[in-house]
C-alpha cells in the first residue's frame, strides 16, 4: 500500500476542478480534532460534468478498487454517479468516494454545512463542519463512531468557547 498523502490527493482534486466535500476522519482533523485517520473520504457532486472531472483526476491518481487491487478494477462514470461507496487505492493512498453519507446526504445536502479551508499552496477545499460531523456520528452510532464521539464533542465545545 502506498504512503498516504492526502494533501496531494486534495491538490489533484482541486486542480481538476472537482466539486466535493471532505468528510470523515480528515474532516475532523482539519476541524482541529485530535484523531487519527487512514483514508481520505469525499462526497462529490454526482452531476455528469463533475463525474467526468473526477474520473480524469482518478485516472491521474491511478485509482483502483481496494477490494482486489491486483485485478486493477477502475471506477467508471456510472459507478461514480451512484449513491454507493467506492473504496479506492490511489498513488496518494486510500480514497473513499462516497455517493451519500448518513441517511441519504449527498453533496448538495452537505454543501451548506461546510467551511472552506486553505490547506496550502492556495488549495481551498470544502470541509464538513464539526457540528455536522458530530450530528452524523450521533445518528449512525456505530462502534467506531461511538469511540470517537467524546473527542469530537470536546473539540466542538472548545471551538465554541473560543468564538
Amino acid at each position: 500500500m502506498p504512503d498516504s498523502d492526502f494533501f496531494a490527493a486534495l491538490h489533484a482534486l482541486h486542480l481538476g476542478r472537482v466539486e466535493f466535500v471532505v468528510v470523515g476522519g480528515l474532516a475532523a482533523v482539519l476541524n482541529g480534532a485530535p484523531v487519527n485517520t487512514f483514508d481520505l473520504d469525499i462526497v462529490p457532486a454526482r452531476n455528469e460534468d463533475n463525474v467526468s472531472k473526477l474520473l480524469l483526476v482518478l485516472e491521474g491518481l491511478d485509482a483502483v478498487y481496494r477490494i482486489q487491487p491486483e485485478r486493477r478494477l477502475k471506477p467508471t462514470a456510472s459507478h461514480l454517479r451512484s449513491t454507493g461507496h467506492h473504496n479506492l487505492l490511489t498513488n496518494c493512498g486510500p480514497l473513499d468516494v462516497l455517493g451519500m453519507i448518513g441517511h441519504g446526504l449527498g453533496y448538495e445536502a452537505l454543501a451548506p454545512h461546510t467551511i472552506e479551508m486553505e490547506i496550502g499552496d492556495g488549495v481551498r477545499v470544502r470541509v464538513l463542519n464539526l457540528e455536522t460531523i458530530v450530528a452524523l456520528k450521533e445518528e449512525l452510532a456505530g462502534e467506531k463512531d461511538r469511540a470517537v464521539l467524546p473527542v469530537l464533542r470536546r473539540t466542538l465545545q472548545e471551538k465554541q468557547r473560543g468564538r
